[in-house]
């Protein structure tokens, strides 16, 4: 009889292959479930040197698999911005960034993230010259709490050689005064214009975000996530080389599934294939956007916005474009996920898809469709028609005021506005994530607000219909999600012959009221075979620390 390293008692594990935990133990040997069964039946794989960890009642589950966020970008706005999020003004913002410059008087780039004016009584965009009057001679770029507009000092438009004369990128807008001037705000890939110099950071900087990057997941107990694609506005950040060094040197707590951008250039899409395909590295595959966001009315929409009925929006891309990459990518076994917030954006990535599997023929190609803010309700069945994944962020519905969307979309759109329920439920696989670092990376946040559907106030909920249970919440963050990399026969869930991606929380889930999902910490993270994060040990070996 083979002799576990590690064997995981329970009186509550949640396999993933159920609705309820069950009492159970896990027998682990080297990066692999040995098995899991009763307790007295485990027994057996315990041998002198086996580490036996009884967790009572603790809830025991697969890692979390985070199927949609930006590790770098993450990284810097949790480490070298200074936040904005609980801002209420722009005095009050431009006030926060004096004082961080104040502390951080090295720094030639002040970077902030996370306002956001929908939020604020003026719902006007601020203007450079309320940050040129507490930085005159520094440059700063301070991200939108979605990540699609830029708010930015004159200092900055100058290092940027931004003038009244700059004409706007494709998909991007340098905003102007009546006198032809810039304002200070930029939008989608206008964006780039100055990150391309916020960003140029030394590769100790990029070193130093990676190893930030897997503790906190480690923490998190997030053991597996995809990295997509964050706009050309954040191109500079792109660091799959560091990844790969982390790789090679055994320093990847955390399995990066990587998807750089659908652009047309199929040839380097196919050497990176080559080139990042290890069990905790894989270039999993292509991501673009379709559309914007509905708050800066970029998002593409089926009908005019009630409040700029001369408009739907607009696409990233020609649709001639984008049907070109899709073809040709989908032809060489790509998958492909597409940023579509708009209705319209949601249809013409499902039309996309549609029109691949007519041309190429059908497989199983696992393409997604990320946000879906808004949906037409005669396309919810599609998803399951196509073999189409939706990929869905619960707390979105909280980032901002309800009215952000309320306001912009008619009366009938109003119950399919963050559909949840509808798409889980829909005979598609879902799965869950946070998008990250428009919102914390913690998990428990997306699962409270998949669970209970709670607004920006906390207090109220916003088509309630569309909650979800606690099991099926948990299954699309950790099988769905594995799932959506091909993975599901490694990773999601519990099982014998599974990699051993494990996790231990404070409490069972299952439980307790919906509110302390919010208190629930992670105790325990195994990760690969090994324990990564422990958190009753304060020095905690992380491997690449």
């Amino acid at each position: 009889m083979t002799n576990a390293d590690i064997i995981i008692k329970s009186n509550s594990v949640f396999t993933g292959l159920s609705e309820q935990p069950e009492s159970l133990a896990i027998a682990i040997k080297g990066n692999r479930i040995l098995e899991v069964g009763k307790k007295e039946d485990i027994l057996v794989f315990q041998g002198d040197k086996t580490e036996v960890i009884d967790v009572g009642d603790q809830l025991v589950m697969a890692g979390f698999h985070d199927a949609h966020l930006h590790i770098m970008l993450g990284s810097l706005f949790s480490h070298y911005c200074v936040s904005l999020t609980d801002v209420q003004s722009a005095d009050e913002a431009v006030a926060k960034v004096k004082v961080y410059s104040e502390e951080q008087n090295n720094q030639e780039w002040i970077i902030g993230t996370g306002w956001d004016h929908t939020a604020w009584g003026d719902k006007e965009f601020p203007t450079c010259y309320l940050l040129d009057a507490v930085l005159p001679d520094r440059p700063a770029v301070l991200l939108h709490a979605e990540g699609h507009y830029g708010w930015v000092n004159s200092k900055a438009l100058e290092m940027a050689g931004i003038t009244r004369n700059t004409e706007n990128p494709a998909y991007g807008i340098i905003y102007k005064d009546d006198n032809g001037e810039p304002t200070g705000i930029l939008i989608e890939t206008a964006i780039s214009l100055v990150t391309d110099f916020a960003y140029d950071f030394p590769k100790e900087t990029f070193s130093r975000m990676v190893a930030q990057f897997l503790d906190k997941a480690a923490q998190l107990g997030i053991t597996s996530v995809n990295d997509l694609y964050a706009s050309r506005a954040h191109e500079k950040l792109e660091a799959y080389a560091i990844y790969k060094e982390f790789d090679e040197a055994g320093l990847l707590t955390t399995r990066f599934h990587v998807y750089p951008p659908l652009n047309g250039d199929i040839e380097t899409a196919k050497k990176l294939r080559e080139q990042y395909n290890s069990g905790k590295l894989k270039l999993a595959g292509l991501k673009q956007f379709i559309d914007g966001v509905v708050t800066g009315h970029t998002a593409f929409m089926l009908d005019p916005y009630t409040d700029k009925p001369d408009s739907v929006g607009e696409v990233a891309y020609s649709v001639e474009e984008l049907e070109k990459w899709v073809l040709e990518a989908d032809k060489e076994g790509f998958q492909i996920r597409f940023h579509s917030i708009g209705d319209g954006a949601v249809r013409l990535g499902l039309d996309l898809y549609e029109k691949a599997q007519s041309v190429n023929g059908k497989r199983d190609a696992r393409h997604a469709l990320e946000h879906i803010e808004v949906i037409a309700p005669e396309d919810i069945p599609r998803f399951a028609q196509l073999g189409v994944m939706p990929s869905i962020q619960p707390y979105h519905i909280a980032l901002m005021p309800r009215e952000s969307h309320t306001t912009r979309v008619s009366a009938e759109k109003y119950p399919y506005i963050y559909p949840n329920a509808k798409l889980v439920r829909s005979g598609a696989v879902v799965s869950y994530s946070s998008d990250y670092p428009i919102v914390p990376l913690e998990p428990m946040l997306e699962i409270y607000h998949a669970a209970t559907r709670k607004d920006s106030t906390l207090i109220d909920t916003w088509n309630e219909q569309e909650r979800v249970t606690l099991a099926e919440a948990l299954k699309a963050y950790t099988l769905g999600s594995a799932y959506s990399v091909f993975r599901e026969h490694e990773l999601g869930t519990i099982e014998s012959g599974k990699l051993a991606d494990i996790i231990v929380l404070d409490r069972n889930l299952f439980t307790v009221s919906k509110e302390e999902i919010l208190q629930t910490k992670v105790e325990l993270t195994i990760m690969d075979g090994k324990k990564i994060w422990n958190r009753s040990v304060t020095d905690v070996a992380n491997l690449h620390v």
